[in-house]
């Protein structure tokens, strides 16, 4: 069903079946509805729940902001939803700004934006009215109870792609992590994942995003002995860099890991001391499909995160079908544990606004990236 590329009618079966195999939701819990906004600009609707999509529609991310709206109305058109409606806002110049439009035109859930500042302010708006956010941002420290972060996480590639390099035998790990707020999170998600394992962190170093810094770390690290693998919390373009100092050449060990940041990148496969990598990410099976449809109807080719555009309106035409007009949006069933099944596999949300995707595992073949682990077709647990 999902092999090969499916135009227009064999993607609204796929969608279909999408929302059919979505596990069952846990019942809404009670829900005070938040006071009454500000009359707004948009007519009465009373047989639809409104939705405010919260992008850049100008300025220099106004592409992607562009790609994830076509991809909202993709599903909406897919779906063939009638019990939702939604309207664009530009967040370029004031995202603040844009919420509160939202806000007074009566919109009871926020989707995207993407944007760490962005987000920000848009969650203050939404947080004062008591209306939830669904973003887009990967940034998993934006995440709360009102607050569900929807982009593929470092937690969550990091988490997987160490479960399965001890699954095939590692056991001493070393990390090579940038400064700043993505090394910081990848550093902490990785001790996570090991200490899981049962596993050891033998070293780690870490460096400035230059070129003779990351060098003088990569050696750094490699004298601590030896190690089973290594994760470089970075780019493709770091790797690249790292990979020679930290790996002999035509050894075995230490294998080295990657992140969610190497997906989609050629290099990864193209460069001698990557063969035989690991890392994680959303499988693009489906993706492919989703390109070929989005393509015929706007003519061009999708940006790969547009995607969660499309995903998070499956995942509200889901919950919309009991949810009551006139209410709040139901924000307790986005916790649901069973999760969701979207274009990008399945997921679902921790109750503090955490994303849990389910990955596949690939590795760097010289010239080419293979899929040695699938991603798990629903959560285990």
């Amino acid at each position: 069903m999902f092999e090969g590329l499916i135009d227009r009618r064999h993607l609204v079966a796929v969608t279909t079946a999408l929302l059919l195999a979505g596990c069952k939701i846990i019942p809404a819990a009670p829900n005070r509805a938040p006071p009454p906004p500000p009359k707004g600009s948009l007519p009465v609707d009373v047989q639809r729940h409104r939705i405010a999509l919260l992008v850049p529609l100008s300025g220099p991310n106004a592409a992607v902001g562009q790609a994830i709206a076509n991809a909202t109305t993709m599903a909406v058109l897919d779906t063939n939803a009638k019990s939702i409606r939604i309207t664009t806002y530009d967040t370029s110049d004031d995202p603040a700004a844009a919420a509160n439009r939202a806000l007074a035109d009566g919109n009871k859930l926020f989707l995207g934006p993407v944007q760490t500042d962005e987000v920000t302010a848009v969650a203050a708006v939404a947080r004062a009215a008591h209306i939830p956010l669904i973003t887009y941002s990967s940034d998993s420290a934006l995440a709360a109870p009102d607050v569900f972060v929807m982009g593929v996480t470092p937690e969550n590639s990091i988490r997987r792609t160490v479960a399965y390099a001890h699954t095939n035998g590692a056991r001493r790990f070393g990390l090579l992590a940038p400064s700043g707020d993505y090394g910081s999170r990848a550093t902490a998600a990785f001790a996570a994942a090991v200490h899981s394992a049962g596993d050891t962190i033998v070293g780690s170093a870490t460096y400035d995003r230059s070129n003779t810094s990351i060098l003088s770390a990569a050696q750094r690290l490699r004298s601590k002995g030896n190690l089973d693998a290594i994760l470089i919390a970075d780019g493709a373009r770091f790797a690249v860099i790292a990979a020679p100092r930290l790996k002999p050449a035509a050894t075995a060990t230490p294998r080295l890991l990657g992140t969610e940041l190497w997906s989609g990148d050629s290099t990864v496969a193209k460069t001698p001391a990557l063969r035989g990598a690991w890392f994680s990410s959303v499988s693009d099976t489906r993706f492919r499909q989703f390109a070929e449809s989005y393509k015929a109807r706007f003519g061009g080719a999708p940006y790969r995160l547009s995607t969660l555009g499309y995903d998070s309106v499956l995942l509200t035409v889901r919950i919309a079908r009991d949810w009551k007009d006139g209410t709040a949006f139901p924000a307790s069933r986005l916790t649901d544990q069973g999760g969701f099944l979207g274009l990008d596999g399945p997921f679902r949300f921790t109750p503090s606004g955490q994303i849990e995707r389910s990955l596949e595992v690939r590795e760097a073949r010289g010239g080419s990236v293979a899929i040695v682990s699938a991603a798990p077709d629903k959560f285990a647990d």
